[in-house]
């Protein structure tokens, strides 16, 4: 139960909200306007040795799902499905791709678009590639449609140089992936896919001038650059007709905040082009990897929706395509507002759907207004490691054990009490006990570790336990060094045989260290300052 919403000024008619939407090529309704947008879960299989168990559905992953499926959505987008599992945003992503797929994976795959449909949703997955924004640690040289590599550590993260694609490369490992997933996807019971075409991943790198150097038929002009969305959809169509019902989405920015960048002009002709093609549906977002799009200014701050602005400058040339709009909205009359001023038709909810996976059922039952209050608004570090840890505490339980309630063992931000005890632990985890964690729970679903602990006798292995269990409290540079001199230890052979393992678990623990830094101080001695800190 949700203690404290956010404000509430004035009131709102929130029958619009509950009004149907109906996509013009696939001929599918959404029973409503809202639609969960997608959110990165990281809580898939990884084993960066082995692609064929890499990227499967977890309880947990499946248990969160049931939750946004009982939540009164009219549409409910999954978090990004990666199609190449050699291009991931993160350890712990979905990945749908001809290496990993099984009659194992589709069994998964139903299981799951029938628990997202469970409450009358349409189910559609969010197809998406990294692009040149895959970690180093997971691949030094990603695909992209340019070598041209992302400035500075966004996140924390190191990023290798990335390598043009080929035109034949295009063909075969980005069209026919997509089309593979999309295929697979709809055999599963997938009402559609949405491209993840924002954001700085890989089709946004094709639309974005800053991004697309290139002089053959991606390359160029606004309508060159946005082609591999055109084809894309062909690509789909010519294996999943329009009159089968399939829903084909595309998720754009309106715009980048960065020199250079998409700017409104080129936005306007690439959902121009999504229109046209055919597309059912344009989701707006926008910002990259190196400049994100979150800090507004007062005036859009206080019509919520981050892109607004946008939006209601491109949404007049689009003749047939469903918008949604997607960041910023927590208020019921804010989103009615952007409707009724033609600035959307859909209202696109992410974060605010972590604590509570039921809000459409609340606002338009008139049992809430807004959304659960956060104390982390305006931090998007913050938010997002509450949104994170939600998320794995929704996924907890089956809906079956949850009395009817997709928001029971959901922490609640709002609550003062809840909110300290979850910056306290998650503080105290982070900076004590960073490399620990990182160890025993991270790693061993990675792969390296598992090597390493295989070339370990029995009395090393006690050793290493040992360490984890005196590391327990420990400043982090002194965990960190504890660990070194555990492996320096064992010799010149034996690190050299582990040489590649090392080498990545050194570079996922400094991506890790340098994450933890961002968030937290090094000195956290009182709760009442790590509270405080937090914020």
């Amino acid at each position: 139960m949700v203690i404290k919403r956010t404000a509430v000024k004035g009131s709102a008619n929130i029958s619009v909200l509950a009004e149907a939407l109906r996509f013009k090529t696939s001929g599918r309704v959404a029973k409503n306007r809202f639609m969960k947008a997608s959110l990165s879960e990281y809580i898939s299989t990884f084993d960066k040795c082995n692609v064929a168990i890499t990227g499967h559905i977890t309880p947990t992953l499946h248990n969160l799902y049931e939750k946004w499926g009982q939540g009164g959505f009219g549409l409910v987008l999954t978090g990004t499905i990666m199609y190449d599992p050699y291009h991931l945003e993160a350890a712990g992503n979905h990945v749908l791709c001809k290496e990993n797929w099984s009659d194992k994976k589709g069994d998964e795959l139903r299981k799951l678009a029938t628990a997202i449909k469970a409450d009358g949703a349409l189910a559609v997955a969010q197809l998406g590639h990294a692009g040149r924004q895959t970690p180093l640690h997971l691949n030094p040289h990603p695909l992209a449609p340019s070598a041209v590599p992302l400035a500075g550590k966004p996140f924390g993260n190191s990023y290798g140089f990335p390598v043009a694609l080929t035109l034949e490369q295009i063909q075969t490992e980005v069209i026919e992936r997509i089309v593979f997933a999309s295929e697979k996807l709809r055999n599963a019971g997938f009402d559609g896919i949405q491209l993840h075409g924002a954001h700085g991943y890989l089709l946004a790198e094709f639309i974005s001038p800053t991004t697309n150097l290139r002089t053959d038929r991606y390359g160029g002009s606004a309508e060159k650059r946005a082609q591999i969305l055109v084809d894309a959809y062909n690509a789909i169509r010519k294996r999943i007709p329009a009159s089968t019902g399939f829903i084909i989405g595309a998720k754009l920015n309106s715009v980048e905040f960065q020199s250079h960048g998409l700017g409104l002009e080129d936005a306007i002709t690439t959902a121009k082009i999504v229109d046209q093609t055919g597309f059912d549906f344009i989701e707006f977002s926008g910002g990259t990897y190196e400049k994100f799009g979150f800090d507004q200014k007062e005036t859009t701050i206080k019509r919520e929706a981050f892109f607004i602005q946008f939006t209601e400058a491109i949404k007049p040339h689009l003749k047939s395509v469903v918008v949604y709009l997607t960041g910023g909205f927590r208020t019921a009359a804010a989103m009615v507002d952007a409707i009724k001023n033609g600035a959307t038709d859909g209202i696109g909810l992410g974060r605010p759907t972590t604590a509570e996976p039921d809000l459409p059922t609340k606002i338009l039952s008139g049992q809430a207004l807004s959304t659960a209050f956060s104390p982390v608004e305006a931090v998007y570090d913050q938010g997002f490691a509450i949104s994170t840890t939600q998320m794995g505490q929704a996924g907890a339980l089956p809906y079956s054990a949850c009395h009817a309630d997709p928001c029971f063992g959901i922490m609640d931000q709002s609550d003062d009490r809840e909110y300290k005890e979850f910056v306290t632990a998650y503080k105290r985890a982070m900076n004590s006990q960073l490399l620990v964690l990182f160890v025993v729970i991270g790693l061993v679903v990675a792969g390296p570790i598992d090597n390493v602990l295989s070339k370990l006798n029995p009395s090393q292995k006690n050793q290493l336990k040992q360490l984890v269990k005196d590391s327990q409290g420990k400043p982090r540079a002194q965990v960190r060094e504890g660990f070194q001199d555990f492996f320096n230890g064992m010799g010149d052979e034996f690190r050299e045989s582990l040489k590649k393992d090392l080498a990545f678990l050194d570079e996922l623990t400094n991506d890790l260290l340098e994450k933890g830094r961002r968030l937290i101080p090094d000195n956290q001695d009182q709760e009442d300052q790590d509270q405080e800190d937090f914020q």
